[in-house]
């Protein structure tokens, strides 16, 4: 792994999915910070405007001067609606139930501040569609505990991928981190991305 060596890499995010989304372009951190921030939705917020408030709270949180500090925020709209991170299986099935035969957005949101403290954004912004999902199928898919602690309710990289029948944008964006995005936001910075 090539680095600047005056220019550490730092995580904004305890997700391992992003990490493992990270290893798939050649990028290893330096360091992963999980940022204690408010994600608590500001009355009428707009989801992109939230995601996009998000990303660079988490940023301004895990900054340090002279390394760079990429953070994320995947929220996942079904219209103006931001759906939540579900906390339990019951969450799961409201969530999956709402999305049901339904198109939704999934907005991630990137910041990277560089080491010189310049602040670089950019908004991945794919299209799903779902299947009507039964009843059944949404109580064995809660169940799973598989959508616990995902925006929306679910992962679209395990059995989630069964109900989505059309996915317009970036896979690796609904996954938690748009990896096209990300490479172009390192590489405009001046971080080596293989």
């Amino acid at each position: 792994m090539v680095h600047s060596a005056s220019a550490p890499l730092i995580l904004a995010s305890a997700s391992p999915r992003r990490l493992a989304l990270l290893a798939q372009i050649g990028v290893s951190p330096d360091r992963v910070l999980a940022p204690d921030i408010d994600e608590t939705p500001h009355r009428n917020e707009a989801p992109r405007l939230y995601a996009a408030r998000m990303a660079l709270e988490k940023a301004h949180r895990s900054a340090e001067p002279g390394a760079f500090v990429l953070a994320a925020d995947t929220v996942v709209a079904l219209g103006s609606r931001i759906m939540p991170k579900a906390a339990d299986r019951e969450d799961v099935r409201a969530c999956m139930a709402l999305l049901s035969g339904r198109r939704h957005h999934v907005l991630t949101a990137l910041t990277l501040i560089g080491p010189d403290g310049r602040v670089g954004n950019r908004l991945s912004n794919s299209v799903v569609a779902f299947s009507r999902i039964a009843p059944a199928q949404l109580d064995a898919y809660a169940a799973s505990d598989e959508g616990v602690g995902k925006a929306g309710g679910y992962a679209i990289q395990g059995r989630a991928a069964g109900f989505a029948r059309f996915l317009s944008g970036s896979y690796s964006g609904v996954v938690g981190l748009p990896l096209f995005e990300v490479a172009q936001l390192l590489r405009g910075r001046g971080y080596p991305v293989p």
